[in-house]
């Protein structure tokens, strides 16, 4: 059961979890074993309130923004038992298409070539939320909803937590899984490599003339990166890069205008676009922590590494380093060692470390290379997706990395 903290000023937790949202509700779940088996005390400390979105009945907007779920990452969700909930809402991605603009050649990843049932899948990012926190609405956590982390103190044995509700939390292990906003990570002198792509990202969702078939669409132009993901009916979302700056001209075009230059910029592959929600626009960069771990202290999600969405890697990225955060806690609890002692801390930084270096040079390489316009490399890029389309091996290889099945 989810309870506000009860009438206590001060409470210690071996766990305290800042940030309530996919990242951290996805970790508040995975360690329903051991809350159950070892008796961890855990609490949740979210900004916003959860509103009645978990009793009311579930209605999806037209809206709604989505993330691709890997098919690594359905199996962890698989494992939590929350799959069958999640499944309700998620649209598989059957193909992946991979093309650049003026170029022919192209790459096709199918589902049916790995012999999956799905390359992926496509979840609104509100029934994720919902049924993850339906889930922690069965675990004995203690939830700190609306609260801030007013301060984060170091001591013996963890860190000290003042709450704008007016409680304190004396944590054995406190995990940042609060997308980074909250400056915490800063306070603490944990800096952070950040390269600016010199980017934006305009999200919106599209309605297409007809049925998507389950196809993901990554197509690269002079403009920068776009993308489209499936989702249910003839929805689409869009994920379209634009140099900084220019993004403003594109988000205050009329919605047919809107349509018209987007057809042109990725072309008819899926049909003609008829329809656009509300547009958002975020900048990107490439942001990695440079402490992911300190005694008594790990960062998750985007507080640890921000990634270029195109290649939609980010929450799949995240949800694998809760899955190794838990299976280190597990390991160290076995050895007798408390949640946040170093040697466990340094247990998951090792499980971590190899896969977040892989997919940040995977994702920013990928980004990189298509960024470069020089006549000579776009031949040599048409060429390459030629030559991977044709080449079975190297295709699945590339499969497997966007499945999440490979680190």
């Amino acid at each position: 059961m989810i309870t506000s903290g009860g009438g206590m000023a001060s409470e210690s937790v071996d766990i305290a979890i800042v940030g309530g949202g996919l990242v951290g509700a996805s970790l508040g779940c995975a360690l329903a074993p051991l809350i159950r088996r070892a008796g961890l005390r855990v609490a949740v400390i979210e900004a916003a309130p959860l509103g009645e979105s978990r009793t009311a009945d579930y209605q999806p907007s037209f809206d709604a923004r989505a993330s691709a779920i890997a098919q690594g990452s359905r199996r962890h969700f698989a494992a939590l038992g929350l799959w069958p909930a999640l499944a309700r809402e998620a649209t598989a991605i059957g193909t992946i298409h991979v093309s650049e603009r003026g170029r022919l050649g192209a790459v096709r990843l199918t589902a049916a070539e790995m012999g999956v049932e799905a390359l992926g899948y496509v979840l609104p990012n509100a029934w994720l939320g919902r049924v993850l926190h339906e889930r922690l609405g069965e675990l004995p956590l203690r939830w700190h909803c609306p609260a801030t982390v007013e301060s984060l103190t170091p001591r013996d044995g963890g860190h000290r937590l003042t709450l704008s509700d007016g409680h304190t939390l004396d944590a054995g292990l406190t995990v940042l899984a609060d997308g980074g906003r909250s400056g915490l990570k800063e306070r603490l002198g944990i800096d952070s490599d950040a390269t600016p792509y010199e980017q934006s990202a305009l999200i919106a969702t599209l309605e297409v003339s007809r049925p998507h078939r389950g196809i993901a669409y990554e197509r690269f132009t002079p403009d920068g990166p776009l993308a489209l993901l499936p989702m249910p009916g003839r929805r689409m979302e869009l994920v379209w890069t634009h140099e900084q700056g220019a993004e403003q001209t594109t988000l205050a075009l009329s919605d047919g205008d809107f349509l018209a230059r987007l057809q042109r910029a990725f072309g008819e592959r899926a049909g003609r676009f008829t329809r656009v929600g509300r547009r958002h626009v975020y900048p990107l960069s490439l942001v990695t922590a440079r402490e992911p771990v300190r005694p008594g202290l790990a960062v998750l999600g985007n507080a640890a590494h921000a990634l270029h969405p195109v290649a939609g890697q980010g929450f799949n990225l995240a949800l694998r380093g809760v899955m190794d955060l838990v299976a280190a806690l597990e390991h160290g609890l076995a050895d007798g060692l408390a949640p946040g002692e170093m040697a466990v801390m340094q247990d998951f930084e090792a499980r971590r470390a190899a896969d977040r270096h892989n997919v940040i040079r995977f994702s920013d390489g990928l980004i990189r290379l298509f960024g470069i316009d020089h006549p000579l490399l776009s031949h040599a890029r048409a060429a390459g997706l030629v030559g991977l389309n044709l080449v079975g091996p190297l295709r699945r290889t590339l499969a497997r990395r966007a499945m999440g099945v490979e680190r």
